[in-house]
């Protein structure tokens, strides 16, 4: 569900690609940051000379800053796992659990904590961020409550866009709001199951 590294200027340059080098890049702006230097002050020069490598080599990958930014932000995540298929509710969990390991990874990583904070006040990026990370990972989940409306798991009247809502809300709420909550294991499946009381069809 996510675009590959390097975001959607990357693939259409078509260059080969080295795993190496990208991950030397992304490090190089992991260790600026963890030195201090606020992301408005890096400047692709700085990331290169970090990195070891040429600006021509960073501008083969990334259009600017911001794709950079986004794919650092992509590394220090959870990556995502397989949804299960087997019914909207299994599905739902694990897409849930994925925004709780987010949570768990925001109060254990003081560069990734670091990282969003000064990304709010950095307009483009975080424009760069909803479209490339947030907004894809949205159209999964309608996807899975259209499917489970199709198959009798969810009232067919329900409001798409305010289900997700209320699925993904209260575990932002603890994640963001409330950063001293407790993110229990099985929160996701609580939220969901809860949830789903009130929005199934009705016997």
């Amino acid at each position: 569900m996510e675009q590959g590294r390097g975001g959607k200027g990357a693939g259409a340059r078509g260059r080969p690609r080295s795993e190496a080098v990208e991950r030397a890049i992304i490090e190089g702006v992991i260790k600026l940051v963890e030195d201090g230097v606020p992301l408005a002050e890096l400047s692709i020069e700085r990331i290169a000379r970090t990195a070891g490598v040429g600006k021509a080599t960073i501008y083969r990958r990334w259009s600017g800053k911001d794709e950079i930014f986004v794919d650092v932000l992509r590394s220090l995540e959870e990556p995502r796992a397989e949804l299960p298929g087997t019914s909207m509710r299994d599905d739902l969990v694990v897409l849930v659990e994925h925004i709780r390991r987010r949570g768990l990874n925001m109060r254990s990583s003081a560069i990734l904590h670091n990282v969003f904070a000064q990304m709010k006040s950095l307009p483009k990026l975080w424009e760069a961020y909803h479209t490339t990370v947030i907004d894809p990972q949205r159209r999964v989940v309608y996807d899975v409550l259209r499917r489970g409306a199709e198959n009798g798991e969810l009232r067919k009247d329900v409001d798409i866009v305010l289900a997700n809502e209320l699925f993904v809300g209260p575990m932002l709420v603890r994640t963001v709001l409330r950063p001293d909550a407790p993110l229990d294991e099985d929160l996701a499946e609580r939220i969901v199951d809860t949830v789903l009381q009130g929005l199934r069809p009705q016997e």
